[in-house]
Parts: C-alpha cells; sequence; structure tokens
C-alpha cells in the first residue's frame, strides 16, 4: 500500500548507480545534514546532567555519591532506549520519527528548568533526568535511517559524520555550560535549558520540513532474534561497553571527578570537561580508517592497551595530586576511546564478511550470503550500540561507590584497568590469534581466530 504524503519516498534505489548520481545522491545528503543536527542536539540533552551538576553547589545538599546517581541515570535510560528506537524508524518513517524523538526532548527540558531550584527532593532530580535519557536513543533511530539513504560504498562515511556529528553535542552542551558559568556565574544552570529550548524546536522543523520517509524501509525482527545467538554479538557487544560505554560514562563523570578529587571549582572544571568529548568525537573517523587500513582487531587491541597505560597514568596523578597530568591522562582516554569507537563498529561487518567467505567457499550463494551478512550486521550495531552505552552506568556508579568509600576515584580507575585489561585480552583471543587451522564452517569462525 502506497503511503500518502509529498515526504514519503516510494522508489529507492541506493545501489543502482544512475538513480544515485542522478537523484539519490541529494536527498541522502540532505537527510543526512538534518538527521545529524537533530542526534546532536539529542546527545546534548542526554549529557545535559553532566552540566547541571556542575551548577549545584552546597545549597543543594547533595553529596558526591548523589550527583554520580543523578548522571548514571540517564545513561541507564539511552542505552534502554536505543533498541525500540531502531525499529521506530522502519514502523512510523525517519522523517516521521525524527520529528517525534524531537519533539520529546522538550519534555525533560522544560521540567529541568521548573525544578532546578535548591530544595527540590533528589527524587525529583532523578526522576527528570531519567525522561532526559531519551536523548540516548536519538543515535539508534538516526543511524538506522541514514543507513537505508546511502549504498554500501559510501555508508561507512555517511554512518561515520552521522556518529560523529552526534558524539559533538557532549562536547557542544559542555560549552555552553562554560560559556554560562563564565559569564552568569555557576548560580543560573536555567540559561543552558533556555538556550536549548529554541534549537530542540529549530531541530524538529528542520525534520518536518527538509526530511524523507523512505516507504521501503523495514524493521527486520528477524536479523535481531538470528544475531542474538551468534557468541560475537555478546563478544563484540563486550568491547563496545569498553569503548563506547567508557566515552559516554566518562563525558558525564569528568566534570564531577575533577571537582570530588581535585577541588575544582564549577568554572574550573568547566573549562576543560568538553575537550575530552570534544576529541573523543573527532577522533572517532580516525578508528575506522586505520581499521580500513590494518584491520579492526588490530586498532581495538592497541586502543584497548592504551587506554589500560592512560589509566595507570590517572591512578599515579590521583596518588600523587598532579591535576595537569591528571587532565592530560583523562583526555587522552578520550581520544582513545573515540579511536575505539571506530574500529568496534568496523569490525562489526569485517565479521560477518568473514563469515560469508566461508560459507560461499563451502558451496553458499554468494548474494544471499552477502545480504545475510549485511542483515545480521545492521542488527548487531543496533544491539552493540544498546549494550555498549550501559557501559556509562557502570562507570558513574563505580565512580560513585569509590568517592563514597574512600573519597577518591583511584579504586574505581584501577577497577576500569581491570577491565580493559579483560577487553584488550578477549580481543586478541577472538580476533587476532592464530587459528591452529583454517576454519572450514561458520561455526569454526565463531569464537577462534576471525582475524577481522
Amino acid at each position: 500500500m502506497a503511503h500518502r504524503g509529498k515526504h514519503w519516498i516510494e522508489h529507492w534505489e541506493p545501489e543502482n548507480e544512475q538513480f544515485w548520481e542522478s537523484t539519490g545522491k541529494n536527498v541522502a545528503r540532505r537527510n543526512l545534514w538534518f538527521s545529524v543536527f537533530a542526534e546532536h542536539i539529542g546527545f546534548s540533552i542526554w549529557t545535559l546532567w553532566s552540566v547541571i551538576v556542575l551548577f549545584m553547589g552546597k545549597d543543594y545538599g547533595f553529596s558526591a555519591a548523589d550527583k554520580f546517581l543523578l548522571v548514571s541515570t540517564p545513561t541507564l535510560i539511552g542505552g534502554l532506549m536505543r533498541l525500540p528506537y531502531t525499529f521506530a524508524v522502519a514502523k512510523f518513517g525517519g522523517r516521521n520519527w525524527t520529528v517525534v524523538s524531537a519533539v520529546l526532548l522538550l519534555i525533560p527540558t522544560t521540567l529541568a528548568a521548573i525544578v532546578l531550584h535548591p530544595g527540590t527532593s533528589l527524587g525529583t532530580f532523578l526522576l527528570v533526568a531519567a525522561l532526559g535519557g531519551v536523548g540516548g536513543g536519538n543515535f539508534a533511530s538516526s543511524m538506522t535511517n541514514i543507513n537505508a539513504f546511502y549504498p554500501e560504498k559510501h555508508k561507512g562515511w555517511a554512518l561515520g559524520l552521522n556518529a560523529g556529528g552526534g558524539n559533538l553535542g557532549v562536547a557542544a552542551i559542555q560549552l555552553v555550560g562554560l560559556l554560562v558559568i563564565g559569564t552568569a556565574g555557576a548560580t543560573a544552570p536555567r540559561l543552558v535549558l533556555f538556550i536549548y529550548l529554541p534549537l530542540i524546536v529549530i531541530a524538529a522543523l528542520c525534520a518536518y520540513f527538509f526530511m524523507d520517509n523512505l516507504a521501503t524501509m523495514k524493521g527486520d525482527t528477524k536479523a535481531m532474534r538470528e544475531v542474538v545467538k551468534d557468541p560475537h554479538t555478546w563478544v563484540m557487544s563486550f568491547l563496545y561497553v569498553g569503548t563506547f560505554g567508557s566515552f559516554i560514562g566518562y563525558s558525564f563523570a569528568f566534570g564531577l571527578v575533577l571537582q570530588n578529587q581535585f577541588g575544582r571549582t564549577p568554572l574550573q572544571a568547566a573549562a576543560v570537561t568538553f575537550l575530552g568529548p570534544l576529541l573523543g568525537s573527532i577522533s572517532r573517523p580516525a578508528g575506522g580508517w586505520l581499521s580500513d587500513r590494518i584491520g579492526g582487531g588490530k586498532v581495538t587491541f592497541a586502543t584497548f592497551i592504551g587506554m589500560a597505560l592512560a589509566t595507570v597514568v590517572l591512578i599515579l596523578a590521583s596518588t600523587s595530586k598532579s591535576l595537569a597530568l591528571f587532565t592530560i591522562a583523562f583526555i587522552v582516554l578520550f581520544v582513545l576511546t573515540g579511536i575505539g569507537n571506530g574500529s568496534t563498529y568496523k569490525m562489526i561487518p569485517a565479521i560477518f564478511r568473514a563469515k560469508a567467505k566461508v560459507a560461499i567457499s563451502n558451496g553458499a550463494e554468494e548474494a544471499a550470503e552477502l545480504l545475510k551478512a549485511r542483515r545480521l550486521s545492521g542488527a548487531l550495531i543496533g544491539l552493540a550500540g544498546a549494550i555498549g552505552a550501559e557501559g556509562g552506568l557502570f562507570i558513574n556508579l563505580a565512580f560513585r561507590q569509590s568517592f563514597a568509600d574512600a573519597k577518591s576515584g583511584v579504586p574505581a580507575f584501577i577497577g576500569f584497568l581491570v577491565f580493559y585489561g579483560l577487553c584488550f585480552a578477549v580481543t586478541w583471543a577472538v580476533y587476532l590469534r592464530k587459528p591452529a587451522e583454517q576454519p572450514t564452517s561458520e561455526r569454526g569462525l565463531a569464537l577462534a581466530g576471525a582475524e577481522v
């Protein structure tokens, strides 16, 4: 049945070179730019509380543990929202869902403006922060939508730009927070919200007027059911907890850690917190670029070793009370998380292409196996994105407990160090070590030397 309305596209063939050059390219690019804008604002609202907590002085009566709990809440909800947002695009249309998901951002932003004053209970703040988690879902729906607009040979560039542009929303709201603290002081947090309210409306209006729905898009729930049975799904989700979970977790926590570990003022903390998410977002495409040249497994392995070493430096800087060394090491850690985000997402299609090659060499039909590889890759990217985001929850809960028990982030960093050690060990064992013999079946690739 044909969809009604001028914003529904019934015929879409991005793999047809003639169609792509004459029509598809310009339409896809227009949808990409406005999708990036809406996703960027979504990331900003998701991480809004990483900025708001910097304004919460003694008048609010909250401990460091309370504040870490506050920033943990939207992290949890944002990760949970990613799966339903992935399927919403096929159900409602990419343009329609981008409008709805942008409008939904008005709810937590408006409520935050209403309740943001000393005397509001922690429970009320937790509820409003939880509603801010809807911004975390925007990434999944945006990636799913843009993936459908582009041909295979251009998807890497388009999805990288889409992801990086969205991630930059974290740095953007922290820069806005710095601007507000630097000009109006640490007692005017509502100004941050008043800046973002019109931007949310603009994002929704731009999506309404300039984006399109693809009638050809279908939600592939079968691929999702199939991919959860594959051992690689859980290995890659585990690794993405280490990369993206670290990126989003540290984005929420960096300012609070500086305040509680080194006694930084809101202005002093805000002056450097944006640098980590900014450089981590910019380095994400570099991870993909490196993976294209030397392999995603090797880049991911090296990244986790680097993250472990940076964490060692953070522990040493914390115990020696060296603020400069601590700040540099934390920003390096952000850069490495960005590279790891890019490399892990490059590994996913490589894994299923490797499985397809084995199946084809054993007599399976090439076109069917390559199509299956693309379907399962897309499903795993959505699932890993949802699970990986929950890594941010664990990071903030670890900091909460660490500061509550030891008045220091060192115990948390020791825990992260052990986790990164597990991550590079798993990467080597599953994807880099040489198998005893060449795999002769898809099952043989499940957990032994896929070399992606």
